[in-house]
């Protein structure tokens, strides 16, 4: 059995690779599958968590301002009553006076304003009417001294919308250097518009403190309706007065039509965010709720990152299980490889055994019963071989030959030994038998070498043929081959020989190209494969004028018009066969037109053969051979 080119991989390896490419898919895309829709679930629930904090954030925020509000207005009203609408100019701030006393202890109790006043609209701008410092805050926080009231009027464009009755509130960090905030709002009496006045209080961050601190990975923060940060965990980012308005979810705060919403997006550092935004109804005040999405999503990568580490360990597991399992499938696989090459290089008897009893186990035993049929048929045909050809055998074991015959074209040889039998009267019975069959055996090696078939053994005469059963496209060069394999096994042959004992042979070939019937003829218990048709007998009339010419091959004229380009001849006389009308042309083979030993002559082959000189134009062609003298008495 040749080796199959181009085999990479075994058996056992393509069942490890399939099964593990099965599992590592599924795993795979169950591992995608899962994280998948728990990173949508924990999304999810983050932005369920941001919207929840940001609107638990704002109601507080708003509860907070309303409030400051109410505080400062009612501060105002005790602090600057006779300034006001409705007020009475009897009770004027002062520090000295009981009244005042109690009013100044009002603010000095407050823990987050640090200023409030009461500002008036001017034709030329603005106007503190009166105002008053919380230094006891100040003084605790260390907030320092600062002209409140000129940082009142360096700020006046922010208090426009508290003169058109809109509250405001705004970051007033930066003069400070400490988060700071603002808050303008108009004073509003039954009694009269005040629209012209309004409040400015001036208070601490921290009033907002405990709303934005971070919750673990989660940070709020608040913004004006400008986009203006006024509360952050992050002091620094307060008394920076940074403005967001350019933050993608502020920018969706400010001008969505929605009070409140989620997206994700990329801050100014291009993180990835998921947030909410809540916006109250007090002065545009908005509060974003955010969480980074690579932090948020920790718990899915972590996820994730097992589920591979899983994978990785059931894939080894499984090609270690793999592995042993396909141990049990490849390993009798591979002895039924190697039994198959023992049968195939002639060796039938198999020492295996089933190493299971499944599939596996039933082949082996259907191995080991061929290869024992296997034996019994090769030594059928080997002995059937014997008396008949190989490839007739062949088609016989087959079933392929019945009882009748085909029209085919071949060539058919005849070959003869001179003088056979004076040979015999010199031997035995048993030298006779083994001379012929060393002599037989080298004849029918070359016969088989040329892809010939033996048709019978005559005597000392071989009838052999090709073109049938099996032609080959160029049956008479075959066969022409065939007897020069023969004149120079004969040549080797009889340099082993001389003597009584062991005499030079001289043999005479006969070939002609024709029509034949080949087939089985005898009956259905005897039969023998045979060809016959008139081309037979022109062969085996040729064959017996070697003698006459002192040639060893002749051949007809069919033959020598299918080779002459091939082969060197020399004509003959014509003959005339008993049947035909014409006279037949015969040709003296001296050999191959490309081999430079061809001799050139046929005297020159005769002395070449050591065959006695024969004077061709002498020859009587006609006349028949007598094997027999009748003696008188």
């Amino acid at each position: 059995m040749k080796k199959q080119k181009g085999r990479r991989f075994t058996i056992g390896f393509k069942m490890i690779l399939m099964i593990s490419l099965i599992l590592a898919l599924s795993l795979t895309g169950l591992t995608y599958i899962t994280t998948y829709f728990f990173e949508g679930d924990s999304v999810v629930r983050i932005q369920e968590v941001t919207s929840d904090k940001s609107q638990v954030v704002g109601m507080k925020v708003k509860t907070d301002l309303n409030s400051l509000i109410n505080r400062a207005n009612y501060i105002a009203l005790s602090s600057f009553g006779s300034h006001l609408p409705g007020g009475s100019d009897e009770e004027t701030l002062s520090p000295a006076g009981s009244m005042g006393l109690y009013r100044r202890h009002l603010l000095d109790n407050e823990e987050s304003i640090f200023y409030i006043a009461l500002v008036k609209k001017r034709d030329a701008g603005v106007s503190v009417i009166k105002d008053y410092r919380n230094d006891a805050l100040i003084e605790r926080i260390e907030l320092g001294v600062f002209n409140f009231r000129d940082i009142v009027l360096s700020e006046n464009k922010r208090f426009e919308p508290a003169f058109n009755g809109v509250a405001s509130i705004y970051n007033s960090s930066l003069p400070f250097e400490y988060p700071v905030l603002a808050l303008s709002f108009p004073v509003v009496f039954e009694k009269e518009d005040s629209s012209s006045q309004i409040l400015v209080v001036y208070f601490s961050m921290n009033v907002f403190l405990e709303a934005v601190q971070s919750y673990n990975e989660y940070m709020t923060y608040i913004v004006n309706g400008n986009g203006e940060l006024i509360a952050h965990p992050d002091n620094s980012l307060l008394v920076s007065s940074i403005d967001y308005s350019s933050n993608e979810i502020v920018k969706e705060l400010l001008t969505g039509s929605l009070n409140n919403g989620q997206i994700t997006y990329n801050d100014e550092k291009g993180v990835d965010q998921i947030g909410s935004f809540y916006r109250t109804d007090f002065a545009g005040v908005g509060i974003i709720s955010t969480v980074d999405r690579e932090t948020a999503l920790e718990a899915v990568r972590i996820l994730k990152k097992r589920n591979i580490y899983i994978t990785i360990i059931l894939l080894m597991i499984t090609m270690m299980v793999v592995y042993i399992f396909s141990k049990t499938l490849t390993n009798p696989i591979k002895r039924l490889v190697e039994s198959s090459r023992k049968i195939s290089s002639g060796i039938y008897r198999l020492k295996i055994k089933p190493a299971s009893n499944d599939e596996i186990g039933d082949l082996t035993e259907s191995f080991v019963e061929m290869g024992k049929g296997l034996e019994e048929r090769e030594k059928m045909k080997e002995a059937f071989g014997k008396f008949v050809n190989k490839e007739i055998a062949e088609l016989a074991m087959k079933g392929e030959l019945k009882l009748g015959g085909e029209r085919k074209s071949a060539a058919i040889f005849f070959s003869d030994i001179r003088s056979f039998t004076a040979i015999s009267e010199e031997l035995e019975p048993e030298e006779v038998v083994e001379f012929l069959n060393e002599y037989m055996t080298e004849m029918v090696n070359c016969v088989s070498k040329t892809h010939g078939v033996v048709d019978k053994f005559i005597g000392d005469a071989v009838m052999a043929v090709w073109g049938t059963p099996v032609s080959h496209g160029n049956d008479t060069e075959n066969a022409i081959d065939g007897a020069l394999m023969m004149r120079q096994a004969l040549i080797k042959f009889n340099k082993k020989r001389g003597g009584p004992k062991k005499p030079i042979i001289r043999i005479g070939c006969g070939i002609n190209t024709g029509p034949v019937i080949a087939g089985q003829i005898g009956s259905h218990d005897r039969m023998e494969y045979t060809v016959i048709g008139d081309a037979v007998n022109l062969a085996s009339r040729v064959e017996g004028l070697n003698k006459a010419f002192g040639t060893d091959i002749l051949i007809s004229d069919n033959s020598y018009q299918l080779v002459k380009d091939i082969f060197k001849v020399e004509a003959m006389r014509k003959i005339t066969v008993k049947g035909k009308r014409k006279p037949q042309q015969i040709y003296a083979v001296l050999g191959r037109k490309d081999d430079p030993k061809t001799p050139k002559t046929v005297k020159a082959l005769q002395k070449t053969l050591g065959i006695k000189r024969v004077d061709i134009s002498k020859v009587d062609v006609n006349k028949k051979e007598e094997k027999y003298e009748i003696k008188k008495k």
